[in-house]
């Protein structure tokens, strides 16, 4: 064995290790354990300090920096939380509420970002079980299952899926997104949380649950910019994928479009400073980090013989598809989805894959991926973390498993049909 593939399996074994070694060690960020792999990945392996520039994704690290200030606006200065509220404010049982959630969860997370929502959800959630009278960890689990699902129709949904819109090489990558995903994901929405609302044995009753949008708006002058910003690159990024289907001028790169967007918010924001406070700087370290140890890995060859007899070539056929399916399951859960993306998009170059629901079903598969276990997504981490340093409950390994599992079951028994069939 090469010492480069003795490397790429010490990084593997550091990475997995590390990850299920975390619940003893609750103050080790991830991102800190990502950083470590990349230290050693530069320092003992092929890679040196000049290949960083052209294995970082900067376009992706900068999407993500847009993304959480303008999110952060939207979250300090209440915009979000007036939305959530007067939402569920209009429901008027425990049914409709889970149910309604489930839909807001997703909805959101589709448009900025799954790990945000995980940051800025538990508070929401808790707010709405109390409403409700339905125990914390049942909406926790609600929230995590269904921010995954949501984020899954946007190339803006989660980091992921920026990547395989960058990598793919996709011309309208939002249209594309929508077209595969949008409406299974809304079916997953609803049928999700109708699964777990009879799987957690809630009983259906009237809820009164009266919330006036505008008390909960602590800044209408931030309130107003986020929602200008956040809306204008959505907008933005919709107007870009129209023009290129169209064969108008139009930008390539739409990563860098949330940035170029942010960067008037920086601006107009009450407290700019606050603003860059609040972005999530270890999810953009985690990421730079990533870019250089999941390329150590890829050079190390150890992943190529499992990938390559699951799909040796790619022809569009069923079998091709659920083969990324499989392999993006399986794989997410040891080395998380967005690493794994990473690693899989080279191997899709080097079978020069450009149809466009190969791609697609990667981002399906490594996003769903995230409901089976809660080592699936970063997000998950986030939200039990929360649950329990604020609400003093928590969500065990089996427990997020036992109920993952069927979640999973039924979201790729909606989705594939629509991929299959497309």
């Amino acid at each position: 064995m090469s010492p480069d593939a003795v490397l790429s399996l010490l990084l593997i074994a550091l990475l997995v290790g590390g990850m299920l070694a975390r619940p003893l060690y609750p103050k080790l960020p991830t991102w800190s354990l990502m950083s470590l792999a990349a230290f050693i990945a530069v320092f003992f392996g092929p890679l040196g300090v000049d290949d960083v520039p052209r294995i970082v994704n900067f376009e992706v690290l900068l999407f993500l920096i847009g993304m959480f200030s303008i999110v952060a606006l939207a979250e300090s200065s209440g915009l979000l939380g007036a939305f959530a509220y007067w939402f569920v404010s209009l429901l008027r049982s425990r049914l409709s509420i889970f149910v309604g959630s489930s839909l807001l969860f997703g909805l959101l997370s589709a448009i900025a970002v799954n790990d945000t929502v995980a940051l800025m959800g538990p508070p929401l959630a808790a707010a709405v079980a109390r409403a409700a009278g339905i125990e914390y960890r049942h909406m926790f689990l609600l929230l995590a299952f269904s921010l995954t699902i949501g984020s899954v129709m946007t190339p803006i949904g989660n980091p992921q899926n920026m990547l395989i819109a960058v990598e793919s090489g996709m011309a309208t990558p939002f249209i594309t997104f929508l077209r595969h995903l949008a409406i299974p994901t809304l079916i997953n929405l609803v049928a999700t949380p109708l699964l777990l609302f009879k799987l957690f044995g809630i009983k259906n009753e009237k809820v009164r649950y009266v919330a006036v949008a505008r008390e909960h708006i602590r800044n209408r002058r931030d309130a107003a910019v986020a929602a200008v910003v956040l809306l204008g690159t959505v907008a933005a990024i919709l107007a870009n994928d129209l023009a290129a289907l169209t064969g108008h001028p139009h930008i390539k790169n739409i990563g860098f479009i949330p940035f170029v967007a942010a960067s008037l918010l920086y601006f107009f924001a009450t407290s700019p400073r606050e603003v860059l406070a609040k972005v999530e700087w270890g999810t953009i370290i985690f990421f730079t980090a990533m870019f250089i140890t999941m390329a150590t890995i890829w050079q190390g060859g150890v992943l190529q013989p499992l990938i390559s007899a699951l799909l040796p070539s790619y022809s569009g056929s069923v079998l091709d598809l659920l083969a990324i399916t499989a392999l993006s399951i399986a794989l997410s859960q040891v080395l998380s989805n967005v690493p794994f993306v990473s690693l899989f998009s080279t191997y899709l170059h080097e079978l020069e894959v450009a149809d466009p629901k190969a791609w697609v079903a990667l981002a399906m598969a490594s996003t769903i991926a995230g409901n089976l276990t809660l080592l699936g997504a970063a997000s998950n981490i986030i939200i039990l973390e929360v649950l329990e340093t604020r609400f003093g409950a928590t969500i065990t390994f089996l427990q997020f498993l036992k109920y993952g599992a069927l979640v999973t079951a039924l979201n790729l028994a909606v989705y594939l049909p629509f991929l299959i069939l497309a």
